[in-house]
């Protein structure tokens, strides 16, 4: 008979509380950064010249299409030997960043793409510049198209940051194996951590569904609206 005893795991509360805390920070940096990183290349790869548009594609295809571990490895574990080197939270930044871009540019993409041509053309009429014209009038209609996927994909890249403990990143996963391999207690430790980011998750969807009408998008009329 299996008995479980999450009071072995619970009473480490103090590194589960750490790890949490590590992990909001590392998805906060890489979620501003990240969007930012795709809100550039979608512009790109919608309005940009054809040798931006290919260096970009080519970024967007090759970060999609290869697995997110590979892309952290590389950062912390191959750019030294180019003598580059990171501490595992920057690094972990950095694939983070790396990562969530390549699908931001995408889903950025899909909502620049989707702005009336009237949009436009009533902009320039006002005789604002190409910058004012995305900035001020392409841009947050746009975000407001696919925020909600938008904010999905932050969520995912939260979740993923589990495997920035694989490089001793001390985020919420990292205190979990680091607890289990004290008290032995590994089952009780992985449920309370999925317990915790199941929270996290369902935490920062409320936030983003809260911050995009907030403060990003919602002072600017909309098409259609």
């Amino acid at each position: 008979m299996i008995t479980l005893d999450f009071g072995a795991v619970l009473a480490e509360w103090p590194q589960l509380a750490r790890g949490a805390a590590f992990t909001v920070g590392l998805t906060a940096a890489s979620a501003v950064l990240g969007v930012a990183l795709g809100v550039a290349c979608g512009w790109a790869r919608a309005f940009g010249p054809a040798t931006l548009k290919a260096v970009v594609g080519a970024y967007v295809e090759l970060i999609r299409n290869t697995p997110f571990i590979v892309q952290l490895f590389f950062v912390f574990f191959g750019l030294p030997s180019l003598g580059v080197k990171l501490t595992p939270e920057l690094a972990s930044v950095i694939a983070m960043v790396i990562n969530l871009g390549a699908y931001a540019a995408e889903i950025a993409r899909a909502g620049i793409e989707g702005t009336p041509r009237g949009q436009f053309e009533a902009a320039r009429s006002l005789a604002l510049t190409e910058r004012q014209v995305f900035l001020r009038v392409v841009l947050p209609p746009a975000l407001a198209r696919v925020w909600p996927a938008m904010s999905s994909q932050i969520i995912i890249v939260m979740l993923g940051s589990a495997v920035c403990g694989q490089i001793a990143a001390q985020e919420l996963s990292y205190y979990a194996n680091l607890i289990q391999s004290r008290n032995f207690r590994a089952f009780e430790a992985f449920i309370v951590a999925t317990a915790i980011y199941l929270g996290l998750a369902v935490a920062l969807r409320h936030v983003l569904n809260w911050l995009g009408p907030k403060l990003i998008f919602g002072r600017v009329p909309q098409a259609g609206r």
